[in-house]
């Protein structure tokens, strides 16, 4: 008992006058959970379109301090042919972000800056770029714990006790303040418009979906700001009009690319003018007992026709790679992937109708009222755009009978398609009747298209849309 008492004696001492950090040897480890979990790394943008190197920011989803889960929205870019909205691909914390709205972002760099929480595969880290800031976060702060030593408990402790309040911190956080929040209901040419009269996109109030400021309300923002200084001085002299200097849209600047390595490309002209008396008294018949998201255009006819006649003249539906000048390849394609030409507020598009040789005349017409829907609410995703073999520019839909379209490469030929019209004409019995007439204008690169090839090609076109009949006899 006497050489018990004080080994216990002894030991109760020293339990008492234990340093209190090391009461609690687990807090650490319970703070660093994962070497792999919350990783703090700049999201890249990723490649939106073919040739596609920047794009418009419209407008953020998220500020700095939310939580995202995977495939959340982020934001809302505007590239030279669609509104596209980036999601994210992790669960995580949004720690910052890179571009205001109205800026131009570019394509493989960062975009925004995620506190990951969640493991990251091969795929995953693919996304994400190294930066500064590549070192996971919490690997930077278990350094800094290590070099602290055991006894600085206070930073793990806190992290471990606080971690849900520290989340409805950073979800509280209050917003990032943008140059132009309400700027990012607009299209950037509504918002090119506005800085062309000089107003301020905040006083305009906005009709269109969720707020959106059309074209309509900044005209009709301008005629009531002109109309109220002419009511207070009715004999003020009229103010001269000086000219202004913008950039091009994004619509614009990619048709300026196009166009510009287009008018490298000699150009082969050809017209003929189909009687469409038949397709529209086909048409009649069909649309009367249709309902109207079935009813057939002129324009499903023509595609069909085209792509028919591709069967037996597949040079126009090729491709030409002009990458090597002293070797040029030719690539006759294997599916017709008609560019079909859209006008929209935002300017033109052309999104692709594939696999036109696999689909009949009524899915044709749905394809395109699909799409032509897409275009005019700005809804065309990258994968609308890419892989077009032929175009098909319908400026019968505005007016005009012959034009002279202009190829956009790769691509070794394009077709117009005017109005139609009644006309004067005499039948095989010398008799006058009407006629409807539609003209064709075709375009052929005739540096490996002849003249004779591409008329061939376009009156065989012109056959099948004068008799309906014939073209059945090829649908597949």
């Amino acid at each position: 008992m006497s050489t018990t008492r004080p080994f216990l004696s002894r030991a109760l001492r020293l339990q008492q006058h234990r340093p209190t950090h090391l009461s609690r040897p687990l807090v650490y480890r319970q703070f660093h959970a994962s070497h792999n979990l919350f990783v703090l790394k700049p999201f890249l943008l990723a490649d939106i379109g073919e040739g596609i190197t920047e794009c418009q920011l419209i407008q953020w989803f998220v500020q700095p301090g939310a939580r995202v889960e995977q495939f959340d929205k982020l934001c809302e870019v505007q590239s030279d042919k669609a509104s596209v909205e980036i999601t994210s691909p992790f669960d995580g914390v949004i720690k910052k972000l890179y571009y205001e709205p109205d800026d131009m972002a570019l394509t493989g760099k960062p975009l925004v800056d995620i506190d990951i929480q969640q493991e990251l595969s091969e795929a995953d880290e693919a996304k994400l770029g190294d930066g500064g800031e590549g070192k996971g976060v919490r690997d930077e702060q278990r350094d800094e714990v290590e070099a602290e030593g055991v006894g600085a408990e206070h930073t793990p402790v806190r992290e471990a006790s606080s971690g849900k309040s520290g989340e409805q911190e950073r979800q509280r956080a209050p917003p990032r303040e943008s140059k132009g929040d309400k700027g990012s209901l607009a299209t950037p040419a509504v918002r090119h418009l506005v800085k062309e009269h000089g107003v301020e996109i905040t006083d305009i109030e906005g009709t269109g979906k969720d707020g959106r400021v059309l074209k309509e309300d900044v005209q009709r923002h301008v005629s009531q700001k002109d109309q109220k200084p002419q009511a207070s001085t009715p004999t003020a002299p009229v103010a001269t009009k000086e000219d202004r200097k913008v950039p091009l849209t994004a619509v614009q600047n990619q048709m300026f690319k196009t166009m510009t390595k287009s008018l490298n490309i000699p150009h082969f002209l050809y017209t003929s003018a189909a009687d469409m008396t038949a397709i529209t008294a086909l048409r009649k018949r069909l649309n009367a007992s249709a309902s109207p998201e079935e009813k057939l255009t002129h324009l499903a006819f023509i595609m069909k026709a085209v792509s028919i006649a591709f069967t037996r003249h597949p040079l126009l539906n090729a491709s030409l790679d002009t990458k090597d000048p002293k070797k040029p390849e030719l690539t006759y394609r294997g599916s017709h992937n008609f560019g079909i030409a859209i006008d929209t507020p935002s300017g033109l598009v052309v999104p692709v109708v594939k696999n036109v040789q696999g689909l009949n005349i009524s899915e044709v017409a749905s394809k395109m009222r699909q799409l032509s829907q897409a275009a005019r609410n700005n809804k065309l995703a990258p994968g609308d755009f890419s892989g077009a073999t032929f175009t098909v520019s319908n400026i019968g839909s505005v007016g005009g009978g012959v034009v002279s379209p202009v190829i956009s490469e790769p691509q070794v030929a394009i077709v117009g398609v005017g109005r139609s019209k009644v006309v004067p004409a005499f039948d095989k019995n010398d008799e006058l009747i009407k006629r409807e007439e539609l003209v064709l204008s075709w375009s052929a690169d005739h540096r490996v298209v002849d003249g004779a090839e591409c008329a061939r090609c376009a009156e065989r076109v012109k056959s099948l849309l004068e008799d309906p009949a014939s073209m059945l006899v090829e649908l597949r």
